[in-house]
């Protein structure tokens, strides 16, 4: 099978699993995406809202899951 393949399947694979975690457990993952230093600024014609400290909390989780599966894999 093509390497470009087993990624795509594995990215896939991934995704459902997400789904799957935050399908379960949606309610208690509320915090997510409201974290204190995420960026809101808010106005009467429209906001902008920018997830800076979420954004490095799943990027720090992210790369330590993949250095566990490097590693161990």
């Amino acid at each position: 099978m093509p390497t470009l393949t087993k990624y795509l399947l594995f990215a896939g694979a991934l995704l459902i699993l997400a789904g799957i975690i935050w399908w379960l457990f949606g309610d208690k993952l509320r915090w997510i995406g409201k974290l204190p230093g995420d960026i809101r600024v808010e106005n009467e014609n429209g906001g902008f809202y920018f997830p800076i400290v979420t954004c490095i909390l799943v990027s720090v989780v992210l790369s330590v899951i993949l250095w566990l599966v490097k590693r161990f894999f």
